[in-house]
């Protein structure tokens, strides 16, 4: 097996800095690297808090693929500079930027000349709708654009009058595929795609048509259920329709063999609206739509997470692994993907260069928070950036790799983070279990440190901390994540339940001070917990869902939601299969002080979930604190709001634990 990246440093012996809040808000984070064609340079993004507003703020920063060089920032972090790509010639790098007006991003390009001398950047378009997305093609001479149309006239004369009145249906703007000629500024729509909204694009790598992914509308119900391939001729603007393809459809990927060819994708597994992702492959045809969609990946045990194509072979991919993550090639005769190199931990942000030979991508392990790595395909990779070196002085609780049996005997797994400074033979501790959200997710071998993956934050407070895997998340296959269809707080959560009684069993949890938090999903179980069991003597719930029919009437994922639930509120008067799955039907029995946190525009879950729930609670009493921030969504971006969020949640442990 190829080397894993560097080591990471285990958790200083001795304290040298306290963990404030600040800290955890503030410290600067990797994001979506970029290697250029040639290999030699990585680019990547640097968000950090601190911007206008108390929003995040990003950066743009460049450095050689194999370590030889020190990070160099092209841009000065005052805007949100996001999205780095790089020229098909690697002499240049496109990315967007709101700096000529907030929350209004434009694509700009950055020359380089291979020395330390850079040039300004320069803004390329000046669309006043703002560009969602952009691929720079294999001509040299044109960028794809994703954007919405630009406000009319009558647009902005009905919005200074308060005109603006909302048809459902056709209230969110569609973002449209557009063709940008590099000489000229000149910027075309492709029009052959019509209305639909198009949520993904990349070139055939021998320059030829572009693979195009579009919705019937923005809205993600039932956008992510209507999806469909296209391909598009980038000169002549002609459009090919492939047809229908699965269901939250994304990361299109070209591949060649034997003179062919394949167009892959990762979907939810085909017939399923709830389960796994798969890496699904078709031969477009010459007219027509595309037939004989197949399952690259029926049978595995693993989850692919991230598909990306090179050049000269067939296509790579991420893998969710247990607790750990795999990088995976397919091969072209079996149509299989075999394992190329493994790593502790978390991979993400997966790019290749043209010919495939050297990635660049995020990794993190137990210690070390993602940071861009990369090298050759089969490693080992080198660390290049450090964006988090003061999270170095922290003394870190013990991170543990958990593995069990759920009562029912299927393999589980999860982390377990001990006090800091303290070892099991100083147990018990007062326990905190955090619920990941999803459930399509997981808790990776990873350093997660922010207002909602606390973990660390709670141990540096003398909590022990639960990270559970139950079924219905990724990393262990397709089945294990359909289990949770119509079946929400099933085995999921006597799966959480068999992990805590575990670490009872080791003395590790005081069964007298056992907590529970969780956001979205995670809020979902929180309230489970409180609802089901007297056990827990403080719950948090975090943008969590009291009423699973409420959720699919309201929410954004509709009936997608609907199908974890099991039912919707308009099949008859009831009682319905959701009703046994909601919180809110068992309010009455409900004694744990909970705490409340949601966003005020909160469109995934809407604030309803958290109103219901907290006048229920009123009404019966229980112990209870409903906490509500503006102008935030589904997670919290402003630092204010975040900090708020890390000293509530420790002090509502504090007070009950």
């Amino acid at each position: 097996m190829p080397p894993h990246p560097a080591p990471a440093p285990q958790p200083t012996p001795e304290p040298t800095d306290p963990l404030t809040a600040e800290l955890v808000v503030d410290v600067a984070a990797a994001v979506t690297p970029a290697i250029s064609p040639d290999g030699r340079l990585v680019a990547h993004g640097v968000v950090a808090n601190g911007g206008k507003g108390g929003r995040p703020h990003g950066s743009i920063w460049v450095t050689a693929a194999d370590g030889s060089t020190a990070p160099h920032r092209l841009t000065d972090g005052t805007a949100r500079d996001l999205a780095p790509k790089w020229a098909p010639d690697s002499a240049s790098l496109f990315f967007t930027s709101d700096r000529e007006e907030q929350g209004t991003a434009q694509l700009q390009r950055i020359r380089l000349d291979g020395g330390e001398d850079i040039a300004e950047a320069e803004a390329l378009t000046s669309w006043r709708g703002g560009i969602c997305d952009h691929l720079p093609l294999f001509d040299g001479r044109t960028v794809a654009l994703l954007a919405e149309d630009e406000p009319t006239a009558e647009d902005e004369r009905r919005e200074a009058e308060c005109d603006d009145a909302k048809v459902w249906g056709r209230h969110l703007p569609p973002t449209r595929l557009r063709l940008l000629d590099l000489e000229t500024g000149v910027l075309r729509t492709v029009d052959g795609l019509g209305d639909r909204h198009v949520v993904g694009l990349v070139q055939r790598p021998d320059g030829g048509p572009l693979a195009v992914l579009s919705w019937s509308t923005p809205e993600l119900d039932p956008g992510v259920m209507t999806a469909e391939l296209h391909v598009v001729d980038p000169h002549s603007a002609s459009v090919h329709d492939l047809g229908p393809v699965g269901i939250e459809a994304q990361s299109p990927a070209w591949w060649h063999h034997d003179g062919v060819w394949h167009l892959a994708h990762l979907a939810v597994t085909p017939e399923h609206l709830v389960g796994g992702l798969a890496v699904i492959d078709t031969v477009p045809p010459a007219s027509g739509p595309a037939v004989g969609h197949r399952d690259l990946t029926a049978g595995m045990s693993v989850s692919p997470s991230e598909l990306v194509q090179v050049a000269d072979g067939p296509p790579l991919a991420l893998f969710a692994d247990g607790l750990d993550t795999a990088l995976y090639r397919l091969h072209p005769e079996s149509l299989r993907f075999h394992q190329v190199s493994a790593a502790p931990g978390m991979l993400a942000g997966l790019t290749a260069s043209r010919g495939g030979e050297t990635v660049a991508l995020l990794a993190s392990t137990a210690y070390e928070p993602k940071n861009v790595h990369a090298g050759p395909t089969g490693g080992p990779l080198v660390r290049l950036s450090d964006t988090m070196p003061e999270l170095r002085r922290i003394r870190w609780g013990v991170q543990e790799r958990l593995h069990y049996q759920a009562s029912d005997g299927v393999q589980l797994d999860g982390l377990l983070i001990l006090p800091a400074g303290r070892s099991r033979d100083n147990g018990p501790f007062p326990l905190v279990t955090l619920v990941h959200g999803g459930p399509y997710y997981r808790y990776a071998d990873e350093f997660a440190l922010n207002a909602i993956d606390c973990g660390q934050w709670l141990a540096t407070a003398g909590y022990a901390v639960f990270l559970p895997n139950p079924r219905g998340g990724s990393g262990h296959g397709h089945e294990f994540a359909a289990v949770v269809a119509g079946a929400v707080g099933g085995d999921e959560w006597t799966d959480i339940l068999s992990g805590i009684d575990l670490l009872v069993a080791q003395g590790v949890a005081d069964p007298e001070r056992l907590g529970i938090s969780g956001w979205s999903h995670g809020g979902f179980i929180a309230a489970w917990a409180a609802a089901r069991t007297d056990r827990f003597k403080a719950a948090m719930m975090g943008a969590g869902i009291s009423d699973w029919g409420m959720q699919a009437g309201t929410g954004d994922w509709g009936l997608l939601d609907a199908a974890l639930g099991g039912s919707t509120g308009w099949e008859g008067p009831g009682p319905h299969v959701h009703d046994r799955h909601s919180p809110i039907s068992y309010a009455s029995g409900i004694r744990t002080p909970v705490l409340i946190l949601h966003g005020e525009e909160d469109t995934n879950v809407p604030l309803g979930q958290a109103i219901h729930f907290h006048r229920a609670l009123r009404h019966f009493g229980v112990e209870h604190e409903l906490v509500v921030y503006p102008r935030e969504g589904h997670g919290l971006d402003e630092r204010a709001h975040q900090l708020d969020a890390l000293r509530r949640i420790r002090a509502w442990y504090d007070r009950w634990l």
